[in-house]
């Protein structure tokens, strides 16, 4: 069974990514959600919201959870759905390159998959010394 992909973000990061993806691909490869967290909306809300979204995400391939920024509230939201019950991983720093490449390797296992988001996160980032 495939991974599925949540996207737990601050507002309008999440559905942005998911739009600029399915742009190139159409159809995603991986069953994928996003959800938002309101920059003054409570946490247990935001968890809330999320275990129900984990529930439709969950097909037996396990669940990775990509999230903006270490530390804030998506990113400790996302720290609490990994302890719920499915096989879930987090990956904090999500990103267009992250995110593409994720989708480009749909086929990979979840750990696979972990490898897979950073690395694409790591070679998204380039310096230009011309």
């Amino acid at each position: 069974m495939k991974p599925s992909v949540l996207l737990i973000t601050h507002s309008g990061v999440g559905p942005a990514l998911l739009g600029a993806v399915r742009g190139v691909f159409g159809p995603l490869p991986l069953k994928t959600a996003a959800i938002e967290a309101g920059f003054h909306e409570d946490a247990e809300h935001v968890y809330l919201r999320a275990t129900a979204v984990i529930r439709e995400l969950d097909t037996g391939g396990g669940i990775l959870i990509l999230t903006d920024l270490y530390g804030s509230t998506p990113s400790n939201v996302a720290a609490r759905l990994v302890n719920l019950g499915c096989t879930a991983r987090r990956v904090a720093g999500v990103s267009l390159p992250m995110l593409l490449r994720v989708m480009n390797y749909s086929e990979q296992s979840l750990d696979e998959l972990v490898a897979t988001a950073t690395t694409g996160a790591r070679n998204g980032v380039v310096i230009d010394h011309a």
